[in-house]
């Protein structure tokens, strides 16, 4: 979940660094740093907080170096505990995502061999088992660390000696950009596109080694070849276009996703590809966080199209339970692919002997290695942190891959997919209206606790939209099932503790409106989630959010981006770091 970027070329290598963990700031961190070979020593530059907080420095004019953006896990934030880590004699000096799991027996074994440490990190321990094995040659050095390391690690390695950059992955992505006399490495695409659209994804075992004439990838002591991806992003694409944050820009992006992945997709009927379900017992889905209420929506539409069994998981929970059947097909999705829970669950699955779908929005991540299938989400880049577009997307795939799998005869898969073909103009019409919503928000600001109701294809509606508001405007926000609040939350009731319900015109409508009668019997202010043709439902709440009337599947997505502008006002107002959230990474890739 933190940012690596390693540059050897020709140009002013930290202006490079800097450049490109900027690019990477989405992910989040709470210290940074880079280091340059230059003369035979290495010059390290490291500070707490963000990188535009500085205003100067100077390293030199060498042009090969490596930097990072740390975010916490072994020790505070901290200028030493902030990556390059260097050996006792300052000769190696490296960078590290992931977790090295063995760190505290590695770490004792090399002190009591007169290795001295300065940090709290388990990155520190890589440094001097690089420098242990150290005899002239980076490459063999790192080779021979590697097999002692147990965890996930992406590391990029520099010497004070050799004019090269030495990286390895396992478990945590890390990625090779091709450009004219120039290579970089980092740990997502965005750090690079400013230089090059030509990428190497990188594997798990891969050992590559770079110089001035070129790179070398080895996998187990074998060299091998990997395909260099032309990146259909362009740097514009993740810039804010005069928005004044990521997440408005990405929301206002919506319309526009859904029709780029309608056209990957769909003509005049639907071209997904579903043999991957044929005579499977049941689907499971495993998912962390948005993506796991994007596989609830799935739950709820898949069983009711198809009447195949649908469970979904947390990917976290997943890794304990016992094993999936053979003939279950486990779907996991991942925005990034490279979310460490649900590739864990998935090679889980794999083990079992289960099919293995991935539904993700990114080309050649660990995920689709891992994956039998992959279905691809056409969202483009997301930089900030709490997903937006993303998760229509991948709600858009779930649609076309329920309908595929249904029992519908042509003239209702017709019927649907003119309907998915309005979506973006349906959520074009909300953000056309938004001054209501910010209104809303901005009266949701001064309070500190909230709650999100929903039944049916509501409930993970509140879920989601309860992750928003929490994420970004750091208010205590929970998602329900309508009917579970007497079991215990209207404890929490009262003029403090205003409720969101989203409200759905189907079998669930009548008894959601009676439990918005008892939330007001208890002086909550409710604001609801309703379609523009819902007259009712104004007699019984404070405020109404109004969306346009889509079949009722289909609210999951209208609804969605009506909340997701309701946290992004409320946060605002609150005057929220809305890109960054606290303690929050984009792509978090520890277990």
């Amino acid at each position: 979940m933190c940012g690596i970027v390693g540059y050897i070329g020709y140009s002013k290598a930290d202006n490079v660094i800097i450049s490109s963990l900027k690019r990477l700031e989405y992910r989040g961190y709470d210290s940074w740093g880079v280091a340059i070979s230059e003369g035979g020593r290495l010059n390290v530059y490291k500070q707490v907080g963000a990188i535009g907080e500085v205003e100067s420095y100077e390293l030199g004019d060498s042009t090969i170096g490596i930097g990072h953006t740390r975010w916490a896990t072994h020790g505070k934030p901290s200028e030493v505990n902030a990556h390059p880590h260097l050996d006792c004699n300052k000769r190696i000096a490296i960078v590290h995502n992931g977790i090295i799991e063995n760190f505290l027996p590695l770490k004792e074994r090399l002190i009591k061999e007169g290795h001295r440490f300065v940090s709290e990190t388990d990155t520190e321990v890589i440094a001097h088992l690089i420098e242990k094995n150290y005899k002239g040659d980076l490459e063999k050095a790192v080779v021979a660390a590697l097999p002692e390391l147990k965890g996930s690690y992406a590391i990029v390695a520099i010497s004070s000696k050799e004019r090269k950059l030495v990286a390895c992955r396992y478990k945590s992505p890390l990625i090779l950009g091709v450009g004219d006399g120039e290579y970089f490495i980092a740990s997502d695409v965005p750090a690079v596109l400013e230089y090059t659209n030509r990428v190497v994804y990188l594997e798990d075992g891969d050992v590559v080694t770079i110089t001035d004439s070129g790179y070398e990838i080895k996998n187990n002591g074998v060299e091998v070849s990997r395909k260099v991806e032309l990146v259909s992003w362009s740097i514009e694409d993740a810039e804010k276009g005069g928005y004044e944050h990521f997440m408005l820009k990405e929301i206002h992006e919506t319309p526009r996703v859904i029709e780029d992945t309608l056209l990957g997709y769909v003509s005049e009927t639907i071209d997904l590809d579903v043999s991957f379900a044929a005579g499977t017992s049941e689907i499971i889905f495993v998912a962390c966080g948005t993506s796991y209420h994007a596989a609830l929506v799935g739950k709820y539409v898949i069983e009711e199209m198809s009447g195949i069994p649908v469970r979904v998981e947390y990917a976290s929970e997943f890794n304990y339970h016992p094993a999936p059947l053979s003939r279950s097909l486990v779907v996991g999705i991942t925005q990034s692919g490279e979310t460490a829970d649900t590739l864990e669950a998935l090679r889980k699955a794999k083990r079992a002997g289960a099919r293995v779908l991935a539904i993700t929005n990114v080309l050649g991540s660990s995920v689709t290695r891992i994956a039998d299938y992959v279905i691809y989400t056409r969202a483009g880049p997301e930089i900030g942190v709490a997903a937006t577009k993303t998760f229509i997307a991948q709600l858009v795939v779930i649609y076309l891959m329920a309908a595929k799998l249904s029992m519908l005869t042509r003239s209702e898969v017709e019927k649907l997919v003119l309907e998915l073909k309005l979506l973006p103009e349906r959520v074009r019409r909300i953000l056309d209206k938004e001054d209501k919503i910010r209104e809303i928000g901005e009266f949701l600001a001064d309070y500190e606790n909230m709650m999100y109701i929903g039944r049916g294809l509501g409930y993970p509606v509140a879920l989601e939209g309860a992750l928003k508001m929490k994420e970004i405007s750091y208010i205590h926000a929970e998602g329900y099932p309508a009917g579970e609040l007497k079991h215990g939350p209207f404890a929490l009731l009262g003029k403090e503790t205003p409720v969101v319900a989203c409200v759905i015109r189907d079998n669930t409508y009548d008894i959601t409106l009676n439990n918005i009668k008892e939330v007001k019997a208890r002086d909550s202010p409710v604001i609801a989630i309703a379609d523009e043709k819902d007259e009712e439902v104004e007699k019984y709440v404070d405020f109404v959010v109004r969306t346009p009337e889509v079949d009722r599947i289909f609210t999951p997505v209208t609804y969605s981006v009506a909340l997701q502008l309701l946290a992004y006002y409320t946060a605002k107002k609150r005057g929220c770091e809305i890109d960054k959230p606290r303690h929050l990474a984009k792509s978090v890739t520890v277990e």
